[in-house]
């Protein structure tokens, strides 16, 4: 790791938005659930500039695949090392959670996490995120970063994603898919806090919640 302060986030997925107006929004926003997790994780990878011009196939099988990496990860304990520190500020920048290696820590947005068990309970969608989950799922997604970026789990998700970015004769080189490690972290939080959907369906309702309020 050579950024001195890498941060990892709950980045909203790219869902798409071509209505406009609140009724628009309120009709895009009850239609959230029916998008699967798969399709918003697609849509994750396509909004990042490394992607752009992709195969949507290959974006829906890159997706795919890292959820189910994510998913088989074995559960693990919060690492003792890392710090978790709480704050507000999170609806500004549209995350829920923050991982930075220097020093190992997570920073948990409150705003955010109440907005969405807000959101959880007005799209009764409690059944899929019981009370006091988004919080634990936050919690696993920024911790399971540090086993995907520093642990044998790096190359194991490369290995499974199969994506070439070199040959030379028999030499096969592995290349880095941007946000798979984003895609296999919200996978695992799902696992393990035994969510019925995955949280990227709550990043979607943040931002379109966000969008809603700023066309008032």
């Amino acid at each position: 790791m050579t950024r001195p302060a890498a941060t990892h986030t709950h980045t909203r997925p790219a869902a798409a938005r071509t209505r406009t107006g609140p009724t628009a929004t309120r009709t895009y926003t009850t239609g959230l659930a029916a998008v699967d997790d798969v399709e918003y994780g697609a849509r994750f990878l396509g909004s990042l500039s490394l992607h752009e011009g992709r195969d949507l196939a290959r974006l829906r099988h890159w997706a795919a695949t890292a959820a189910e990496f994510g998913a088989a990860l074995a559960p693990a304990e919060t690492p003792a090392p890392l710090r978790i520190v709480e704050s507000g500020g999170g609806l500004q920048r549209g995350l829920l959670a923050r991982y930075t290696s220097r020093p190992p820590t997570v920073e948990l947005y409150t705003d955010s996490l109440d907005a969405a068990e807000r959101l959880v309970t007005a799209h009764g969608w409690r059944e899929w995120f019981p009370p006091g989950s988004v919080r634990a799922a936050a919690l696993a997604h920024e911790a399971v970063h540090q086993r995907l970026h520093h642990g044998p789990e790096r190359t194991a998700l490369k290995e499974a994603l199969g994506h070439t970015a070199l040959r030379l004769g028999r030499l096969r080189v592995l290349g880095h898919v941007a946000g798979a490690e984003e895609l296999a972290a919200h996978a695992y939080a799902q696992t393990v806090c035994g969510l019925g959907r995955s949280p990227l369906l709550l990043s979607a309702a943040l931002a379109a919640s966000a969008d809603a309020a700023r066309e008032k």
